[in-house]
């Protein structure tokens, strides 16, 4: 019944069992070692321990009130235990500081102060001012003492000459930092540490109000056991050294830990347990000695030891710890390097096994094994996964509690300026009473003196509620200080474990990708019963996915269905194998994804966040080409289509070209409603019913028509504009967007009827291929392949067709702002990224089935940007107009020969006339006929 606000589930998970060996309860949890720092100082700058008495405020009904309580705090666990008394052996609960806050209230009773946890609020209370501060102090220096040292993982292994300098250097700076805002506290003598154990517990005015009825299994517990230790103290204290009386193991096993702990104060370190056979006479000595004392037995050994004694023994332990900790790395070093050679040996058997194997039977079993591999990678990512939200949740709690102390900090700070004002106002009465002339009234005699002593009472008490405020404020102010940092560190580990959980991840994507490729192959080369069970395997492997997200229900950032702009992340292709290669090429994107997120992502967004207004600059050059982040991406678009089309924009314009089409109808309206169903079928935005994107891209389309007579519409068109919907969301956008690409960016007949300037492009990249690439050209040469039946459509539309979204977009992004030059780059890139696996084909019919798809297998954008824009240089635009030139040149001078030739062709066959055979019309009478 003890504590209001104590949650009871955490109360009763806190509590220490009774039955633990190592006694979480006993002697050595009472006051909790400090290893490396009890022996890395000498005696007098040693660690005291951090416990003693202080009442505690709970109970419910006529027993609520303060509740004497002895505190001792376990470095280990970040937890403040509290008992009845020093002597017991039990502790009744434990308050976790690790994500606690701390708090005083001047107005509240003299040294009382406040520990906030997530679950509960606990009101303690010190039995003086200067106890409170030095409590409150040491609190926040052990929490950011656990914060900032955490124990190290196995998998790391350092020496301590590495390690140990570090994690005690962080606690002293963070302690010179509070100073700044409190002066540090001396340790109050007598009422904490060893001193406080020594003295007899503070007496309660009623014996009963002092139990605690919540625990009170516990109190019993507690009392037995004193009870039986004070009867075998009394029963064999005359007996001999060696022997224990009946009943005495169980204690003596919970305290034989005890003189292992060199930084016990009062203890004498030599007396821990050797590998000697007087050991066990020493511990019972020790056992007799504790036994005899009726204060508190934890303290009782080792009072008469000299200086001189502690002073080598500390020296040796400190050695003897020292030895200890460099075997323990070694052995550490061993047992991992162990772990290497044995998994390099088994990679090695399964590799052997697998060469070896004379049945496809022998291989599926090693494939089946590898999948294990695979399922047992995938809980380990899950694991990570779920302490990532952990971290996610406690920094969020920890936030909500720094906005809590902050607005506190604030109302306080006005109280104080309140008061303040206050005390500057009677200070003014103050000095006009005295400064008045006295009255003609007689004033009775001794009155002005009591008037003076009154208003310096006065004077007193509000020098004192000033001095409490500030007090107050200066710590609050190292309390916001501090758990601030800690947030800081919270937030960086979590960003560590995200990067460490993506790595894992990407790690997964392409274990599996490898797989599925292995299960293609076998496929390939299998026939009969193995390749059905292949093709149920490749099955599963396809399906498996969604069956486990919805099994586990744990959000792994799996690959899905659909990726940010609406586009399928796994083309939904008929041929299965095709759809194969369509799951291995999605893990690949995925996994080139989580890998470049945290790596080229974040720093790339932090510094688009970062650049402020747009203006043209060779910095806003490399980061368009860079790429620009989704979120930032419809107001640069945007900024670059006005700076394409500012002369162009007016007012209302786009309004009224939508009214002139609701007037009469345009001649390409059909051939756009025709294409409105093509665009884009992988992408769920037009392809859903209830969508509005398709009659947006209609109302853009005819807008446009009606704004370019001369070209109207052109197939092609329509994904220009659905990309820029997809993007700018907005029709009007989109359409001055549209107006950009055709009318300032494209040159000019790009798409009109003849497509004179798109062809005079597909001769230009041929000649910049024969420049860039000449192996490819030439093999391609050997096998007669014509690239204009693939590159004609990349000019035309921009690669909409071609690239997935994530590159596509990256394209356009510096597509807008340099121009044409850019689809120049990347199409020589593209052949460059895919080089190798050209060069591979002998074929020309693979060659073909091969440039059908083979751009939708670049997944690492990065490697095609620095291509386009390193590898490919010297790339000046000097040249790219030579070509253009001189190419449109002899395009129309073809095109002239050929209207001549037609023209000589038409004008021979009307000089001879029309040759009809007998019983057959003409054309012309066929067709006035029909």
């Amino acid at each position: 019944m003890e504590g209001a606000h104590e949650n009871p589930a955490e109360s009763s998970s806190s509590v220490p069992s009774s039955e633990e060996p190592a006694g979480s309860a006993r002697g050595p949890e009472v006051l909790p070692r400090e290893e490396s720092e009890g022996c890395a100082r000498p005696l007098d700058a040693a660690p005291k321990k951090l416990c003693g008495y202080l009442s505690k405020f709970g109970g419910k009904g006529p027993i609520r009130g303060w509740k004497s309580r002895w505190f001792f705090y376990d470095e280990k666990k970040c937890h403040l235990y509290y008992s009845r008394t020093a002597q017991d052996a039990n502790p009744l609960d434990s308050i976790d500081l690790s994500s606690a806050v701390f708090d005083c209230k001047a107005d509240a009773e003299e040294g009382t102060f406040e520990i906030k946890t997530p679950s509960r609020v606990i009101t303690l209370k010190a039995a003086t001012k200067q106890v409170m501060l030095y409590w409150l102090q040491q609190l926040q220096m052990k929490r950011w003492e656990f914060h900032s040292s955490p124990p190290a993982p196995p998998a790391a292994p350092a020496t301590p000459a590495a390690n140990g300098p570090t994690l005690r250097l962080e606690p002293e700076q963070e302690e010179a930092e509070l100073e700044e805002f409190l002066c540090p506290v001396q340790t109050p003598p007598g009422l904490v540490g060893v001193a406080a154990a020594l003295q007899p517990a503070p007496a309660m005015p009623l014996a009963l109000q002092n139990i605690s009825l919540k625990h009170l299994g516990t109190e019993i517990q507690n009392t037995m056991y004193n009870i039986r230790g004070n009867r075998q103290a009394q029963g064999t204290g005359h007996g001999p050294p060696g022997e224990d009386p009946p009943g005495s193991a169980e204690p003596q096993r919970d305290e034989q830990p005890l003189p292992s702990d060199p930084g016990t104060p009062g203890k004498d370190p030599a007396d821990s347990p050797k590998p000697t056979p007087k050991s066990s006479l020493t511990a019972n000595l020790i056992q007799k000695a504790k036994r005899q004392n009726n204060t508190f037995p934890l303290f009782a050994e080792g009072l008469t030891r000299t200086r001189t004694a502690q002073e080598k023994v500390l020296a040796l332990e400190q050695q003897v710890l020292m030895l200890t900790k460099e075997l323990k790395s070694q052995k550490e070093l061993v047992r991992i390097l162990h772990k290497a050679l044995e998994a390099a040996q088994q990679e090695k058997r399964v590799s052997s096994a697998y060469l070896a194997a004379a049945e496809d039977k022998d291989r599926l079993e090693l494939v089946r094994h590898k999948v294990r591999q695979i399922a047992e990678l995938g809980r380990r990512v899950e694991a990570l996964e779920q302490e990532r939200e952990s971290l996610v949740h406690t920094a969020g709690l920890r936030e909500q509690q720094l906005q809590e102390l902050q607005q506190h900090v604030q109302l306080l700070m006005e109280k104080n300026q309140a008061k303040q004002q206050v005390i500057c106002k009677l200070l003014e009465q103050v000095t006009r009473d005295f400064m008045q002339p006295p009255s003609q009234t007689p004033v009775p005699p001794g009155a002005a003196d009591r008037d003076f002593l009154s208003q310096q009472e006065k004077m007193e008490h509000l020098k004192d509620d000033m001095e409490a405020y500030r007090t107050q404020n200066r710590f609050l102010n190292s309390e916001i200080h501090q758990v601030t940092k800690i947030w800081r560190r919270v937030a960086e580990k979590e960003k560590t474990l995200l990067m460490k959980c993506a790595y894992l991840q990407a790690k997964n994507c392409q274990v599996e990708s490898k797989y599925l490729a292995g299960l293609r192959r076998l496929q390939e080369a299998a026939g009969g019963k193995c390749a059905e069970l292949l093709r149920q395997l490749i099955q599963e492997a396809l399906q498996c996915e969604a069956r486990e997200a919805s099994a586990e229900g744990v959000e792994l950032s799996p690959v899905s269905e659909y990726d940010e702009y609406g586009f399928l992340t796994v083309p939904n292709y008929e041929m299965e194998d095709l759809k194969l290669l369509a799951k291995i090429q999605a893990l690949e994107v995925h996994s080139h994804y989580l890998l470049a997120h945290e790596a080229v992502e974040r720093p790339l967004r932090e510094r688009w966040a970062a650049l402020g207004d747009l203006a043209p600059s060779a910095e806003l050059k490399q980061l368009l080409r860079a790429g620009v982040p989704r979120e930032h991406r419809p107001r640069v678009w945007k900024w670059l289509v006005h700076l394409r089309v500012r002369h162009l924009q007016s007012p209302g314009r786009y309004q009224a070209l939508l009214s002139q089409g609701q007037v009469r109808k345009h001649p390409a309206a059909r051939q756009i409603e025709l294409d409105l169903n093509r665009t884009f079928p992988n992408n769920k935005h037009f392809t859903c019913p209830t969508s509005s994107f398709p009659d947006k891209l209609r109302r853009v389309l005819l807008a446009f028509s009606w704004q370019n007579p001369t070209i109207g519409y052109c197939q092609g068109l329509n994904r220009l504009a659905a990309i820029a919907l997809l993007v700018l969301e907005e029709e009007e956008s989109a359409f001055w967007c549209l107006v950009a690409i055709v009318e300032t960016i494209m040159p000019a007949d790009y798409y009109s009827k003849t497509l004179t300037s798109s062809q005079v492009d597909q001769r230009v990249l041929q000649d910049l291929l024969l420049e860039k690439l000449p192996r490819l050209m030439a093999h391609l040469g050997q096998h007669r392949v014509d690239l204009s039946f693939l590159t004609f459509n990349w000019f035309l539309v921009v690669f909409a067709d071609s690239l997935i979204s994530n590159i596509l977009l990256r394209v356009w992004d510096a597509f807008l702002y340099e121009g044409t030059k850019v689809i120049f780059r990347y199409a020589l890139a593209i052949f460059k990224y895919n080089e190798e696996e050209i060069l591979r084909l002998q074929d020309a019919l693979e060659i073909y089935q091969y440039l059908r798809f083979f751009t939708k297998t670049i997944c690492n954008s990065q490697k095609l940007m620095h291509i386009a824009f390193n590898d490919m240089n010297p790339f000046p635009m000097k040249q790219l107009r030579q070509l253009r030139m001189a190419h449109r040149e002899r395009l129309e001078a073809e095109l002239r020969e050929l209207e001549q030739l037609k023209a000589e062709y038409l004008e021979t066959r009307n000089s001879q006339g029309p040759a009809v055979p007998e019983g057959c019309t003409s054309e012309d009478e066929g067709e006035g006929e029909a």
